[in-house]
């Protein structure tokens, strides 16, 4: 139920198609999951293609799904938590300076692969 370019947009994004990619804060794989993502979303192995994709794409989905299918608030939890964005009080798309850089330059990154 995720559009197939919206998950290849993450990908490219979070670590360019590297599988074996491992980001500072600990994120891993094609998706860069967390440790705790990858045990709430039952992925054993992050390195392993099929499982981080399976697992990356029913993260965004939550978020999707959370947001009512606003892409842009479903990137901003994905990329910078949504806790930090409740916190922060970020309620739409427009509220992104309320998140930290990275988020600010992430969200329109993906949206750019995804709708160019």
């Amino acid at each position: 139920g995720v559009d197939e370019n919206l998950i290849r947009s993450i990908i490219k994004v979070e670590s360019d198609f590297n599988p074996k990619c491992t980001s500072k804060a600990g994120a891993k794989g094609l998706m860069q999951l967390m440790p705790e993502n990858c045990r709430d979303l039952g992925v054993k192995n992050p390195y392993d293609i099929y499982e981080n994709i399976d697992g990356g794409t029913r993260h965004i989905k939550e978020y999707l799904d959370k947001y009512n299918g606003d892409t842009k608030m479903a990137l901003m939890a994905y990329n910078g938590g949504p806790t930090r964005m409740r916190k922060r009080g970020v309620n739409s798309p427009e509220d992104i300076y309320l998140m930290p850089k990275e988020t600010q330059n992430y969200v329109p990154k993906v949206m750019k692969y995804y709708k160019g």
